[in-house]
């Protein structure tokens, strides 16, 4: 048996100083992402008053409300805030309830990573408290972070079922992914990447399989039922559209997801790709497939259409068009990004699948990277198939990277919002 070591107090210290900036960021309205507070004035707190009073009426009508994000959660806020708590009390709970996230994230690792020195795993996991999107969705009440906890709680249930192929493993895998889906609808799709994984390379047992299938059936009902039945369809709320005259729900542009997400998937990795092991395959696999990459870039560039007006669209569609008022930039970094996820792809169908769900789970037409941060991190480290997980732990500077990856990650948020 491994003899189990204590977080040290280095460690702790460190999480205690986040914290203590998460409050100061707290107090000072911190607003990393810019959208997140506009989103919790504007969005949330009106829903979160009425459902207080008249609950029946607005869970039938929450499409007036313009809100794209599920009611579930706002309901549990609104709870509180029938109890009595303001709404500065209702940020405050709701930051400490997103630290859940941190310590969940910690198990993951602590378990599937046995040999590893915990203090290394905690670091990792306290990193999170340097994202500038976990930041501001813990500061600005969003529904995003507490369904990523519970996505991660079901990861900590399929990876004991790894271990241990108990069935128990496999339904709780289940119902807190469907649990993480009524927060956040987006996470529903992973049930594709647990079946694969279950079906094929676990060998399990196609009973439970087909009884997982009749719950996910069961559960889903209310939500269908809601949406197309009672037609209280808020996943069409309205966003940005070419212009101030006009706006869009969803968008079937495949392209522009493409482009956009895979160099979003890019920037979230830039922490641990920078390896020069990693680097020399995948120069070899660049040379190997060239043309596949360039063609299949191009012919999503002729469809692509994103634009400014949209908002979001990433690190590098932004940066292109400030400095050039074009693509230009952003599909040198799409060759790289596509260069990237399609020799992870190669490694493994079971990456296809994963970075294919990220793609297809955005449907509407903006594209933001508060939907990939810190979930990237998070699938890396837990369910990614790459060498370089356990290339990561092998030299203690790969810690600093991380860190110095958020911190700049948090210059450019700040420099964005100050300056553009």
């Amino acid at each position: 048996m491994l003899k189990k070591k204590a977080i040290s107090n280095q460690n702790i210290f460190i999480f205690f100083s986040l914290y203590i900036s998460l409050l100061i960021g707290f107090y000072f309205g911190e607003n990393l992402n810019f959208g997140s507070k506009n989103d919790w004035f504007g969005s949330s707190i009106d829903p979160i008053k009425d459902f207080s009073k008249d609950f029946i009426n607005t869970l039938l009508n929450y499409e007036i409300y313009n809100h794209r994000h599920s009611p579930v959660y706002l309901i549990f806020l609104s709870l509180l805030h029938k109890i009595g708590l303001s709404f500065d009390l209702i940020r405050f709970v709701h930051l400490n309830l997103s630290l859940i996230l941190i310590f969940v994230l910690f198990n993951c690792l602590k378990f599937k990573f046995k040999k590893i020195n915990p203090n290394i795993l905690f670091l990792i996991s306290i990193s999170i408290m340097l994202s500038p999107t976990f930041r501001s969705l813990a500061i600005w009440p969003d529904t995003r972070i507490i369904g990523l906890i519970l996505f991660a709680l079901s990861i900590f249930e399929f990876l004991k079922f790894e271990e241990s192929k108990k069935s128990i493993h496999f339904y709780k895998n289940i119902l807190l992914l469907i649990c993480s889906s009524y927060i956040s609808p987006n996470f529903s799709i992973f049930i594709v990447f647990f079946y694969y994984v279950y079906f094929c390379k676990m060998n399990f047992n196609l009973r439970n399989m087909l009884y997982g299938i009749l719950i996910c059936i069961f559960l889903s009902l209310p939500v269908f039922f809601y949406l197309f039945i009672l037609d209280v369809n808020f996943l069409l709320a309205k966003t940005p559209g070419v212009d101030e005259l006009t706006s869009k729900s969803l968008s079937l542009n495949l392209s522009n997801k493409i482009l956009i997400i895979s160099s979003i998937i890019f920037f979230h990795m830039l922490p641990f790709i920078i390896n020069i092991n990693f680097l020399n395959k995948l120069k070899i696999y660049i040379k190997k497939n060239f043309f596949f990459i360039l063609i299949f870039l191009l012919i999503n560039s002729i469809f692509f259409n994103y634009s400014l007006n949209f908002t979001g669209g990433g690190i590098f569609f932004q940066l292109s068009n400030y400095l050039l008022g074009n693509n230009l930039i952003f599909y040198i970094f799409c060759f790289i990004s596509l260069s990237v996820l399609t020799y992870f792809i190669s490694c493994s169908f079971a990456n296809l699948i994963i970075i294919s769900i990220l793609i297809v789970s955005n449907i509407q037409n903006t594209i933001y990277h508060k939907y990939f941060d810190p979930l990237i991190l998070v699938i890396f480290f837990t369910i990614f198939n790459t060498s370089l997980v356990e290339e990561f732990f092998k030299k203690k500077n790969n810690l600093i990277y991380l860190y110095i990856f958020y911190l700049g990650y948090i210059l450019l948020r700040y420099a964005k919002n100050t300056f553009f």
